[in-house]
């Protein structure tokens, strides 16, 4: 599966042999401010910093007449919640991004001792990585504020205890409970909110396993549903509920699903996220023998010696709510998604070869759903896994797809997540939406790291693209329509791949 949500447009097409992800998410995201006023017809006004509706139409722009492109619902986000490798809080992981800091660690021996893997090596000669972005205390849980009793929580995979309580301090940070986010409706008082969780690893099962075959029998979580479901189980929510594996991309695939579920009145507010953790060597060895994991233990994002990238942990979700009914609830809005879209790249050369044409068209499907340009894209987070042959092909084909519409050049910042915190798989899509989001929240762009010497394969200087080294304000950019300057709203893209 592919996925471009409302924040920007995706890679494109180019065929090669890596077993890079390759599942994605694109989607274009706009920042509104939470103060509004209203005019004598009851109708918002935007103020300095709201978004525009600009459309543009340039030179030989493929584009759809309005009247030919479906009318859908923008999306608020009007809650969010995170944990991420040296921040259990979103401020404190806003102050790490602006300070540009590597999260990055030895594998701690809480996890497992690093003796288990050593002397291993891939069939090239690589050894096993002892590098990761780890959570603090992810075994620790408020089992009696959720009414689970010790056994039970026991029992429970940590993902499914993290993301319960992320999710209710995303809601928190909306400024409502489980009871007040919606109001109950018909003849059984139902409340309408659906639950989407991006999720790949299960690494509790095979620690279960192992305690099992010592003799400790016990049950073993054995799938990924409870993860939502006990989110609407605790908070008695009634709207979809639902675990999502389309690998790295599955928390922006859950975001997507999240935001089609709104837009058809499935739900009236949906959770939406990913929980991503390490606590069994097994995925280490597994992803080591497959050559995956970097040798140095740093995401090279688009930076030169990258050989591989860094596994991260992360827990995230995001709050979200049809744009209207957030302006009529004077809720806080973060950012505004406008649209995302998602495909697959079909048969090529191989299961985990990524596809620039498919990630081209799917990045052009969603820019003509959105009426967005290209050229008022400010800001892409790219997957930027930071390998010597994936970040090319996803540059290539981002600059193809921009290049379709727009000839100019190094007018748009791109930056990855990874070079802080890790490849975070299941969760790095809602790591790099979380980014953003807070990105336009203060109106600042932060830096992406170990990538002051480019990887040469990557020619920035004749692409739309360049590299954020540094935290700066986020300036609009000005673009001629129609013969007038245009100040366009903060708009940025974001991408998120699958390997299979």
């Amino acid at each position: 599966e592919r996925l471009r949500a409302a924040r920007a447009h995706e890679p494109e097409h180019h065929e090669a042999h890596a077993p890079h992800d390759e599942l994605h998410d694109p989607q274009v995201v706009e920042n509104r401010h939470e103060r509004r006023e209203e005019d004598d017809r009851g109708q918002d006004l935007e103020g300095e910093d709201e978004p525009d509706r600009l459309v543009l139409a340039g030179r030989g722009v493929p584009h759809l007449p309005a009247e030919a492109r479906e009318e859908v619902e923008d999306i608020a986000i009007i809650g969010m919640a995170g944990r991420y490798p040296g921040a259990n809080t979103m401020d404190a992981f806003w102050q790490n991004l602006m300070a540009g800091t590597d999260s990055v660690t030895e594998v701690p021996t809480s996890r497992w001792e690093r003796a288990r893997l050593s002397g291993v090596k891939s069939p090239s000669g690589k050894e096993m990585s002892r590098w990761g972005g780890f959570i603090d205390d992810p075994d620790c849980f408020d089992a009696q504020f959720f009414r689970v009793s010790p056994w039970e929580a026991k029992l429970l995979d940590p993902q499914q205890r993290q993301f319960l309580e992320v999710c209710w301090e995303g809601i928190e940070d909306a400024g409502y409970t489980p009871r007040s986010l919606v109001a109950p409706r018909g003849r059984h008082q139902r409340r309408d909110v659906g639950v989407y969780v991006g999720v790949m690893h299960n690494d509790y099962a095979i620690l279960t396993a192992d305690a099992v075959a010592r003799g400790q029998h016990m049950p073993v979580s054995l799938n990924y549903a409870q993860i939502a479901n006990r989110v609407s189980y605790f908070c008695n929510f009634h709207g979809p509920s639902m675990a999502i594996d389309t690998v790295c991309s599955s928390s922006l695939i859950a975001v997507h699903m999240a935001v089609q579920s709104l837009r058809s009145g499935e739900c009236e507010v949906a959770l939406a996220g990913g929980v991503n953790l390490s606590v069994h060597p097994i995925k280490y060895l597994t992803y080591g023998l497959m050559d995956m994991h970097s040798s140095e233990g740093r995401c090279r994002s688009f930076g030169k010696g990258g050989d591989g990238y860094v596994s991260g942990e992360g827990i995230g979700a995001v709050v979200l709510k049809p744009l209207s009914k957030a302006i009529r609830d004077n809720d806080h809005i973060y950012a505004v998604i406008k649209g995302s879209t998602t495909n697959h790249v079909g048969s090529v050369s191989g299961l985990t070869v990524p596809s620039p044409v498919a990630q081209a068209d799917m990045i052009e499907a969603c820019l003509d759903k959105t009426g967005i340009h290209p050229r008022t894209i400010s800001y892409v987070e790219a997957h930027g896994t930071g390998t010597s042959l994936g970040d090319p092909i996803e540059i290539q084909g981002l600059v193809k797809a921009f290049g379709n519409y727009t000839s100019d050049k190094q007018y748009c910042a791109i930056g990855s997540v990874k070079s802080n915190i890790g490849h975070a798989e299941s969760a790095a899509g809602i790591s790099g939406l979380t980014k953003v989001a807070l990105q336009l929240e203060h109106g600042m762009l932060v830096p992406s790291l170990h990538s002051q010497e480019l990887n040469p394969y990557l020619d920035f200087e004749n692409s739309p693209f360049y590299v954020q080294h540094r935290a700066e304000p986020w300036k609009r950019l000005t673009v001629q329509e129609h013969g007038s300057e245009v100040t366009c709203p903060r708009r940025a893209a974001l991408s998120s791949f699958g390997a299979s």
